[in-house]
């Protein structure tokens, strides 16, 4: 018996044992494919390096550009490449668990890969020739490097994985993921343009059940259902800045861009310049995955970013049949499309295969949940012209030539600032907003059975907002309304714009400060500018205003903790310069509401989120009044700085990790910044600046935060735009190339 008993023990811990292996080495083969198309092009291309690491990629051809584009970026951060690659073929939760497998989902539900593989086909043939290298480049470093793959058979990657990248993020940049999460978790949608919640003095906030609505965002911090890009889908934001000549004062022509991105990650910056022998130039930044700059300038131009909020995604509530298997349209009863995925899901050592299903209609993707069935729709569904588009943008010389290729619409979102070599500055509302039917709320869940609900193609161009060298001579936005972006007399009215556009009306702090410093009268020249974009203080409007009312009547002993902060910030400055008093409790106040305001969420309670401050402050620092420099830190390896700026301030810092001594360290905030100057007679030249570096994951290499000091300084540093200056200020030139031929 205990021979048996001991054979069977053996035999099941054999079998516990081939488990523990087959879970932890599945994920690679069931991953492995044959149909990865690889090119049989040799590319070439010269990488120099800067004081600053930066590189400058020289190429005969674009596509041996774009080649060098994937080496260098790999060589500064090909963690964060490998992330985008997985994400783009569905494999992230292999390496970051359960985070990663939401994004896998999504990557799943949107049908990503399946757009990719309709849609690559049709680019022009130059574009995939651009993609195409990028992918080799990815490859080769790949191949070159096996210490460094996270993930076996991630590579190789063909130009449709890129674009698959590409379908799976744009959404995000207009809240698609206020949409999929609170569907997800069977919760109501909150309205994008409703008013908040009044905050209170005591009582708790009511919830908020309004109707469904188009890219309602929501924070990282409290969500159950992890979304892609979390963080910059909840609180992105950026300032961007355009001065006509006449109103410089020395008749320079300027465009700031002041992003507001992640630190790190899959939407951080990375700053590049590009050159080939086909007419391709271009310094600017581009995000991990793509060939090319996404903002910057040319010799001839240049433009910026911010994220718009329009209303973008409409949501069904599908009419189902007893099976759950058809769903009416019309007069008809359809299919409900339906395909079980597997999502690898990384617990410890193990890769657990986790089934899924995922689901579609005529409309889109189909959510199930405790509250019936629901499709979304969402502006760009299905297309991924933009990677066309930007490389065309890229290569514009002139404003006209530039708005006929945003006049595509194959840009979802986004706004864009332009300046140029002649003087002319711009800002377009740019979004693929759908064109709806008249007779809808548009707001609200809409009905499913109903085919004339359904849009088809986006407005024209023609109808969104936009701005042309205003009479005022300058140009803004700050993740603001279009309606508020040239001052008095030249902004755009309410009324020039359909409705049923979804066209967004609010405000923020940064646009609110904005507009009235550039207002104010004289000229805008390159001092005044920078202290604008530098600015750091608060109007008391808005959800700043709620939150100092409901400081005024809050109720507190004036001896105590609380009443001794009250009346500290009752007498504060509305400036996160780091020089008041009441600066750093100011910073933990304010960043709650405005996080809720943003996000159409109930206000916070103000004594609760006091009392919280106060006893941040006083087990962290023993004290309320703390500098605002020795709470809020720019952190990386043994970097460590103090910053000013706050959440919604020009000079913004957004987001942070609170860490065991009780610092922020700041993750989100202003982030690539450049000022690019056209002046008469003379070559287009720019500054920039990066909170870290250009290789923010290498420990090792001397630019993984060298540009930090210069950052809080408010300081910017050299664009070597022009070969003549890059070689005068090179720390290192070489050469990388594909060879097809080669074993």
């Amino acid at each position: 018996m205990r021979k048996w008993l001991g054979r069977a023990g053996f035999a099941l811990l054999i079998v516990v044992l081939a488990g523990f292996v087959a879970l932890t080495s599945w994920e690679p083969f069931w991953a492995k494919r044959s149909d990865v198309r690889l090119s049989d092009t040799a590319y070439s291309a010269e990488i120099i390096r800067d004081e600053f690491g930066v590189p400058h990629i020289y190429g005969d051809t674009d596509p041996d550009v774009s080649y060098g584009v994937a080496i260098a970026h790999a060589e500064d951060d090909f963690t964060t490449l490998q992330d985008v690659v997985a994400m783009a073929r569905g494999r992230y939760g292999a390496i970051a668990g359960q985070d990663g497998a939401a994004i896998d989902y999504v990557f799943h539900l949107l049908d990503a890969r399946g757009t990719a593989e309709r849609n690559y086909p049709e680019l022009p043939a130059d574009t995939r020739a651009l993609f195409e290298a990028y992918a080799t480049g990815l490859n080769d470093y790949a191949r070159q490097h096996p210490d460094e793959v996270k993930l076996a058979n991630l590579f190789p990657v063909d130009g449709t994985d890129v674009a698959a990248g590409f379908a799976l993020r744009q959404p995000f940049f207009f809240g698609l993921n206020g949409v999929i999460e609170p569907l997800v978790n069977g919760e109501p949608l909150r309205p994008e343009f409703g008013p908040p919640t009044p905050a209170t003095n005591g009582s708790a906030p009511s919830a908020n059940d309004g109707p469904a609505a188009s890219g309602a965002q929501e924070t990282a911090q409290s969500r159950p259902f992890p979304l892609p890009w979390g963080e910059m889908g909840a609180l992105s934001g950026s300032n961007a800045f355009a001065i006509a000549p006449e109103k410089s004062g020395d008749g320079v022509t300027r465009l700031v861009s002041n992003s507001h991105q992640p630190l790190r990650g899959g939407v951080a910056w990375y700053e590049l310049v590009v050159e080939s022998g086909e007419g391709w130039h271009y310094a600017g930044a581009n995000f991990p995955g793509s060939p090319y700059p996404f903002l910057g300038h040319n010799r001839d131009l240049g433009w910026t970013n911010t994220v718009n909020r329009p209303d973008m995604v409409d949501v069904y509530k599908l009419v189902m049949d007893e099976s759950g298997t058809k769903y009416r349209m019309g007069e008809r009863w359809l299919d409900l499309e339906e395909e079980s995925v597997t999502l690898p899901v990384r617990v410890g050592p193990l890769v657990l295969p986790i089934s899924r299903t995922v689901y579609r209609s005529v409309h889109g993707p189909v959510i199930r949940n405790d509250n019936g069935t629901f499709a979304f729709r969402y502006g760009g569904i299905d297309n991924i012209g933009q990677l066309d588009a930007y490389y065309r943008l890229n290569k514009a010389k002139t404003l006209d030539e530039w708005q006929a290729i945003l006049a595509r619409m194959d840009i979802p979102s986004t706004n864009f600032i332009y300046a140029d070599k002649v003087g002319n500055i711009a800002y377009v509302y740019n979004a693929a907003m759908p064109e709806r039917a008249k007779g809808y709320d548009w707001r609200s869940v809409l009905p499913g059975d109903d085919p004339k609900a359904i849009w088809t193609q986006p407005v024209a161009y023609e109808t969104l907002p936009k701005y042309v060298n205003p009479a005022s001579g300058w140009l803004f936005n700050s993740n603001n309304t279009p309606f508020i972006a040239a001052g008095t007399g030249s902004d755009l009215p309410e009324s020039s714009v359909a409705p049923e556009m979804g066209v967004e009306l609010k405000q923020t702090n940064r646009s609110r400060r904005a507009w009235k410093l550039m207002s104010q009268p004289g000229m805008i020249d390159r001092e005044r500018l920078e202290a604008i974009k530098y600015d750091m203080g608060y109007e008391r409007e808005g959800y700043v205003a709620d939150l100092w009312d409901a400081l005024e009547t809050l109720d507190v002993p004036e001896a105590g903790a609380l009443g001794q902060a009250r009346q500290l910030l009752l007498g504060w400055d509305f400036s996160a310069d780091g020089k008041g008093r009441g600066d750093a409790l100011a910073l933990l106040m304010i960043r709650e509401f405005m996080s809720a305001e943003y996000q159409n969420k109930p206000l916070p309670d103000a004594r609760e989120q006091l009392q919280a401050s106060v006893d941040h402050l006083t087990t962290h620092f023993g004290r309320i009044d703390p500098p605002m420099g020795e709470l809020l830190r720019l952190r990386q390896g043994d970097v460590d700085l103090p910053l000013d700026g706050g959440s919604d301030t020009l000079r913004a810092s957004t987001l942070w990790d609170v860490q065991e001594d009780g610092r922020l360290s700041v993750k989100h905030g202003d982030s690539f910044v450049q000022f690019v100057e056209w002046e008469q007679g003379k070559r287009v030249r720019s500054q920039s600046i990066q909170p870290y570096g250009s290789a923010t994951t290498r420990p090792r290499s001397p630019h993984y935060a060298d540009q930090a000091p210069l950052f809080v300084q408010h300081r910017l540093k050299p664009v070597h735009f022009w070969r003549e200056d890059v070689l005068a200020n090179a720390a290192r030139r070489y050469t990388v190339s594909h060879n097809p031929d080669r074993k």
